[in-house]
């Protein structure tokens, strides 16, 4: 596990400091993601230049990484720091936050164990989400998170400001769409899921990995737009390729993982395609240390129709068409809720599942 010790970072509360474990020394099968640099965005030419790289990017798989995005490590693993502590409180403290899940709603806290994956074998994951801090989403927290709430919302505007609208505005320029096309239909003041999430996978035993053939969350999509994965040193995370083959997510230094999403595939009739991802089992010399995670989850504003937008590129490449996989006439806010409502269902194990009818006659699939 992490070490700690303890450290006061002027105009911060006191924490115990998070250090990062070492990466596997198992040579895996990893993909071959593009790296993006932030950093290069409001140089001369910069923004078409990463609009470039990302266009070929996702035409071999929705993953990619960034660098250059303006946050230090340290401001990075006091996020994992204040995760931790949130964690660690008493189940009973946890779960005065919980979520609203049965009925879509997902930001506060998710227990351990609501999901059955395999029969008799439930989920390891517990999470707390954290929404914009807006007036709209107001909403009781603990005191470790009321204690740093200054800190948690600068980060999490730093992601929003200076992260996601620099990934929304090459999105854009990919389409041939006015710059602040995305900006405007993710803007922060508005309601919308977007969340900063942080996560803890607990470590199974030998004989629930048995069990569960080394699958810990089957292939699946994420909801909204983008989701944003601060670097996780405890390999896990696999995606598919558009072969079918599973390679693992290197932890690449200092940076952040991003797949696309649900509603970016919607918007551009399947052009950009929601990545097709999951966790699996770590490696023998990290398989007994729990995985925590920060992330954050970015998602349309709640009233955006799921429409295909209309884009001289799109026609060229044979989008333009609406296809039976289309969303029109489902908003962010309703597909999103859905689908963390049906989450949360306990007809059949999640083992069982590989499509599940969500709303509007869309479905949602599993991958093996």
């Amino acid at each position: 596990m992490a070490t700690v010790a303890t450290s006061v970072i002027q105009g911060k509360t006191d924490l115990p400091t998070y250090h990062q474990i070492p990466e596997t020394k198992y040579e895996l099968d990893w993909a071959d993601l593009v790296t993006l640099d932030l950093s290069q965005f409001d140089q001369p030419g910069g923004k078409e230049k990463l609009a470039k790289q990302l266009f070929e990017a996702i035409q071999k798989i929705g993953f990619f990484y960034i660098i250059g995005f303006g946050l230090t490590q340290e401001q990075v693993d006091r996020q994992f720091a204040i995760g931790k502590e949130v964690f660690q409180l008493p189940t009973e403290e946890k779960l005065k936050y919980r979520a609203d899940l049965e009925n879509g709603g997902y930001n506060g806290y998710k227990p351990l164990g609501l999901r059955e994956v395999k029969p008799g074998v439930y989920d390891n994951t517990e999470i707390y989400n954290i929404p914009k801090w807006i007036p709209a989403f107001e909403r009781p927290h603990p005191e470790v998170i009321n204690r740093n709430k200054q800190e948690i919302e600068t980060f999490a505007r730093h992601i929003n400001d200076n992260i996601v609208g620099k990934l929304l505005v090459l999105f854009a320029i990919i389409l041939e769409l006015p710059e602040d096309y995305f900006l405007q239909r993710h803007r922060y003041e508005e309601k919308s899921d977007c969340h900063l999430r942080y996560m803890k996978y607990h470590h199974r035993t030998e004989e629930q990995n048995r069990i569960l053939e080394n699958v810990w969350v089957k292939g699946h999509t994420d909801f909204g737009s983008l989701t944003l994965l601060f670097r996780q040193p405890v390999s896990a995370l696999q995606v598919r390729t558009p072969e079918g083959q599973w390679k693992w997510v290197k932890p690449y230094p200092q940076s952040i993982t991003v797949n696309l999403a649900d509603s970016l595939e919607f918007l551009t009739n399947g052009f950009l395609k929601s990545s097709i991802h999951r966790v699996v089992a770590p490696p023998p010399d990290q398989a007994d240390i729990d995985r925590l995670g920060v992330l954050y989850f970015v998602r349309p504003e709640d009233s955006l129709e799921l429409r295909p937008v209309v884009s001289d590129v799109l026609k060229r490449l044979g989008y333009d068409k609406t296809t039976d996989n289309s969303a029109v006439g489902i908003t962010a806010g309703e597909w999103v809720k859905a689908r963390v409502a049906k989450g949360v269902t306990k007809d059949k194990p999640r083992s069982d599942v590989s499509e599940q009818p969500i709303i509007g006659g869309k479905a949602a699939k599993y991958y093996d």
